[in-house]
């Protein structure tokens, strides 16, 4: 739900003209975090850096958002930190994902029958798996459902210059981050379970709201059970 009158996505064209940014110069992440931390504070910066990838042309995640063509390509991103005006008469053009239909944007939600253990085994790629489970957490969980805000969601979530595969809202409210491993789990996917959470407790959190974690794997090895044993915010 958006803190004020306007949405982020918005709020980035605002901030541009208040600057502001002339084409060509580069701004950085930082002086997006300040301007709006001044301006619109109650603005989380994961919301402000979700919204950074959304309205970037050259994002790759950006379609997970459902940019709107023209009114979402705003900035062409030169790295993690750095970004400019997007330029189409030079840059090149925004990525899209085009529907089976023809049409630009992202694809409408479809229905997911219960699968059977065969399929839940068939899952080649780590993509797959993930799009399965974003749309339908409740097989992990009763009552866990996809993050979303601002149209934003939960999938390939953008944390601190990587990308969490799935971020959920529990049954209580708190944040889950969800780490998937198509091949074999080991002990060292806790640790980057773990700095997502910390990232989301920093970053996107409210006070005293809870953040777990989630590891789904294949197979998951002795020294990842091992790991998660003596932790309770890591199943």
């Amino acid at each position: 739900m958006a803190k004020y009158t306007e949405p982020t996505r918005m709020l980035m064209r605002r901030m541009v003209d208040d600057i502001p940014v002339s084409p060509g110069q580069v701004i950085t992440r930082q002086e997006v975090m300040i301007w709006f931390a001044t301006n619109y504070p109650q603005l989380k910066p994961g919301t402000i850096t979700a919204h950074l990838c959304r309205l970037s042309t050259n994002a790759l995640s950006r379609n997970h958002y459902s940019p709107k063509p023209g009114e979402d390509d705003l900035f062409y991103q030169l790295d993690g930190s750095h970004f400019r005006l997007y330029d189409p008469q030079n840059d090149p053009p925004p990525i899209r994902r085009v529907t089976s239909d023809g049409t630009i944007g992202a694809p409408p939600e479809e229905q997911v029958d219960e699968p059977t253990e065969s399929e839940v085994r068939s899952f080649a790629y780590e993509a797959d798996l993930r799009n399965f489970l974003a749309k339908n957490l409740y097989l992990l969980e009763s009552g866990l459902r996809l993050f979303e805000d601002e149209g934003i969601d939960g999938v390939e979530y953008p944390a601190g210059g990587r990308f969490i595969d799935i971020l959920a809202i529990d049954a209580r409210g708190g944040f889950v981050v969800l780490e998937l491993k198509v091949s074999r789990g080991y002990d060292r996917v806790v640790g980057q379970v773990r700095r997502y959470m910390g990232w989301i407790a920093k970053n996107l959190a409210e006070p005293g709201q809870p953040v777990r974690g989630f590891i789904v794997a294949r197979e998951l090895t002795e020294d990842l059970i091992l790991a998660c044993s003596g932790l309770r915010d890591v199943q």
